[in-house]
């Protein structure tokens, strides 16, 4: 029976995980769920840009694409379509024309932005049509906004 009881601890104590692998299972757990909560805010966003009418929805896509190459993830921010840093603060969003019944989609930035340009500066553009050079333009205001040379 000694036998029986010794074979039965020792078992026991061999499948205890260790204090680094516990913290390391816990560790992942929280990847998993900040992965979930990003996927779930990256839908939202999509969902967000597909209630919206034309011109705007096709501007809004054309957005998404240039603004997640930057690195920043997509969430909604009262409803619209917002790309946040890695700490979670919105940089930019992007407003239909019929949120607030307004002749023009807005594209714009947070004070989270790192657009400080001397004593004034824009922090939001109006869109009645994205162009090519509308598009780098705003490629490049993305950058500098998120800290990364033009």
């Amino acid at each position: 029976m000694n036998q029986g009881k010794s074979t039965t601890s020792s078992r026991k104590k061999s499948q205890q995980f260790t204090a680094d692998e516990k913290a390391a299972m816990r560790a992942r757990a929280k990847e998993l769920k900040a992965e979930a909560g990003k996927a779930a805010e990256e839908k939202a966003a999509l969902e967000a840009i597909a209630k919206m009418k034309e011109p705007d929805r096709s501007m809004a896509k054309r957005l998404h694409a240039i603004i997640k190459a930057s690195g920043l993830s997509a969430k909604t921010w009262y409803g619209m379509p917002a790309y946040a840093n890695e700490e979670g603060s919105v940089i930019c969003y992007f407003r239909d024309r019929l949120k607030f019944k307004e002749r023009y989609a807005m594209f714009g930035f947070n004070d989270s932005a790192k657009l400080d340009d001397g004593a004034m500066w824009p922090v939001a553009y109006a869109l009645p049509e994205l162009t090519p050079a509308h598009e780098a333009k705003i490629a490049a205001l993305v950058k500098k906004a998120v800290g990364e040379k033009a």
